[in-house]
């Protein structure tokens, strides 16, 4: 049964929607800070060693322009030939001071790891204690993903950020020295470019992050959004609520390629700066190459220039902007997940008025909920449906007669993998048989759109579907024309009152993330209860309930089918039974053994059916345990 495709997205302040990613770095700047500051020690060793990669930067383009100047240029071969001996020294000396820095990296990135570590463990402990309802799978595997995937992500993202940066600042510093040290005249064609070019490129780090995590939400909206509607696809169809579900998924679709537009802007932007600081001081340079010969410079300092800039600055820069731009982008987004996961919202209190109410009385085992039928018109008719899976499969049902009389309430039992599912499906009209017939109300079930089908039945699967938006526009989704009277009639009959009160009540926003599955098949069989439809077929839709209130939604919906307030109603129920029990409430039980399908009241049942007689028989010995809610 439920209703139309509308993912859960997350609500976000004003602030947040503007510039998430500035929110994101004001919530995890402070925390680095502590972080950075409690490790000042193997900051300043990392320096150290970084230095000497600065002092091998200067040699590889001072020795390069003295190597030419004083030697070859000169006619001084041998002292050109020392010069780029120092140079290669350097290089191969470069050796111990990756080994220091790569010691000081790790004991920057492992604690940071461990702690994060520690924060997920007291997130989930948190989570698991604050609102143990809640912790289904979705947050185990949500805690299990901070606490592998995400960490690596996040220490691995750190380490490149760390060795990409420092490679840059140091490299710089030993490049704009040996600069200086040629001739001052190259750091006026050369830091210009380059300043424009870095402040271009960190002028688009926030609205880059913010455009990142926007196209992250979206993609993320997508896939939960289409992973809805699969899961969903046959309560989609028994509503009739195709169109509206396809139009939901493709304004989120329509979201998603908003924001990677907007995110191929940015990085289109975050090209010309690397173009600017990059590319622009190697052609400055050689543009203006004849005023600086004119003031003096020599071909030896112009070659050790462009060995600066080819060899340390432009590789080193383009490895930081890479790095900013796509693991610091990466990591302020995971971290802020972190940050986002440590809140656990309390669960809003229950008024005691919905405390205080009792749970609908349940009728003793063995006493049909449901009044016994006064009509003998049918509700449903099946006759003579075969269906199988495949032309080499064999049939899941196979010349099946059934008839289901009006205000009638009837179980179907039977092994897991029967066909019980399959008949659901066959009488709802979701699945057209390979021969028979199906009538609803004495009409063919089959050529019948799926509106009309809407009209004349409602079908709740095991996986009962909800959507983000009001607890009224969920509750009231197939029947929006209902009353507050009557939607407060379907909530109090099933027993829903103190989950609408603690979603915050009719108006509420609801996020099906924050639901059990308990918590949606509640609202679906509210949903359900308010439909005009006059046959409900509940496919194991009760299956997350505890036993009273299964017994409760089934005593509801049975007298449903029988009355529709003081008018009589053409309705039935039809229950695919989860528990015996369900069994033991209804007027009659069809049970499927895949050979001779039975058809009776329980006590004949007992007597006709072996196969009944035996899952009774276990029933009682070993009783299903409650699910909770």
């Amino acid at each position: 049964m439920s209703a139309t495709a509308k993912p859960p997205v997350a609500a976000k302040t004003p602030a947040a929607e503007a510039s998430p990613g500035r929110g994101a770095l004001r919530r995890n700047l402070p925390p680095a800070r502590r972080f950075l500051a409690g490790r000042k020690r193997v900051l300043v060793r990392l320096g150290g060693w970084s230095l000497l990669e600065s002092a091998q930067t200067f040699l590889g383009g001072y020795c390069l322009a003295q190597a030419l100047d004083r030697g070859f240029l000169a006619g001084q071969t041998g002292t050109g030939l020392l010069w780029l001996a120092v140079a290669a020294t350097s290089i191969l000396g470069a050796g111990p001071p990756m080994r220091g820095v790569f010691a000081q990296l790790a004991e920057l990135t492992e604690p940071l790891r461990d702690a994060l570590v520690r924060r997920a463990v007291r997130q989930a402990l948190r989570r698991a204690v604050t609102d143990p309802a809640r912790t289904d799978d979705r947050s185990d595997t949500g805690a299990v993903s901070r606490l592998t995937h995400q960490t690596e992500i996040v220490r691995d993202s750190f380490a490149g950020l760390v060795l990409t940066v420092r490679a840059f600042v140091f490299n710089a510093v030993g490049a704009l020295i040996g600069l200086l040290a040629l001739a001052p005249e190259l750091l006026l064609v050369v830091l210009p470019p380059l300043v424009l070019g870095i402040a271009l490129f960190l002028a688009t780090l926030l609205p880059m992050a913010s455009a990142q995590r926007d196209f992250l939400d979206a993609d993320e909206a997508v896939a939960e959004g289409v992973g809805a509607v699969s899961a969903g696809h046959r309560d989609l169809v028994a509503c009739g609520a195709q169109a509206d579900a396809a139009e939901r998924t493709g304004r989120l679709i329509d979201v998603a390629e908003r924001t990677s537009r907007v995110l191929a802007r940015w990085a289109a932007l975050r090209t010309v700066a690397l173009g600017v600081a990059g590319q622009l001081p190697v052609l400055l340079l050689l543009v203006t190459t004849p005023w600086l010969l004119r003031q003096g410079v020599t071909t030896g300092a112009l070659a050790g220039a462009l060995t600066y800039l080819l060899q340390a600055l432009l590789p080193a820069l383009h490895s930081m902007m890479t790095a900013l731009g796509a693991a610091g982008t990466r990591l302020l987004v995971v971290v802020d997940r972190f940050q986002d996961a440590t809140a656990v919202p309390a669960p809003p209190k229950v008024p005691a008025a919905a405390q205080a109410q009792a749970p609908a009385p349940v009728a003793e085992a063995g006493r049909p909920l449901g009044r016994r039928p006064s009509r003998t018109a049918s509700a449903v008719e099946v006759r003579d449906v075969t269906h199988a899976y495949g032309p080499d499969s064999p049939p899941v049902l196979e010349r099946l007669h059934l008839t289901v009389r009006r205000g009638e309430h009837i179980a179907v039992v039977g092994p897991s993998g029967i066909g019980k599912s399959t008949l659901a499906g066959v009488v709802s009209g979701l699945v057209a048989p390979d021969d028979g017939t199906v009538l609803l109300g004495g009409e063919p079930v089959t050529g019948r759109t799926a509106q009309d089908l809407a009209g004349r039945r409602v079908l709740i699967p095991q996986q009962a579907y909800v959507f983000t938006g009001s607890v009224r526009d969920n509750l009231l989704h197939l029947r929006p024309d209902a009353t507050s009277r009557e939607l407060a009639h379907a909530v109090r009959t099933l027993g829903a009152e103190p989950l609408v009160h603690r979603l915050g009540g009719p108006d509420a926003v609801l996020d099906p993330r924050s639901l059990s599955h308990g918590e949606r098949q509640l609202l679906a069989l509210c949903r359900a209860y308010l439909s005009a439809a006059p046959l409900v077929l509940l496919d194991e839709a009760t299956c997350h309930l505890d036993a009273a209130a299964e017994a409760r939604a089934e005593r509801a919906f049975a007298e449903r089918a029988f009355t529709d307030g003081t008018r009589a109603r053409d309705g039935a129920l039809i229950v695919v039974a989860h528990r015996l029990s369900s069994a033991r409430r209804a007027d009659r039980v069809l049970v499927l053994d895949g050979t001779e399908p039975r058809f009776g009241t329980h006590e004949e049942l007992l007597t006709s059916s072996a196969l009944y007689r035996d899952l009774f028989g276990h029933w009682q010995r070993t009783p299903s345990p409650p699910v909770g809610r």
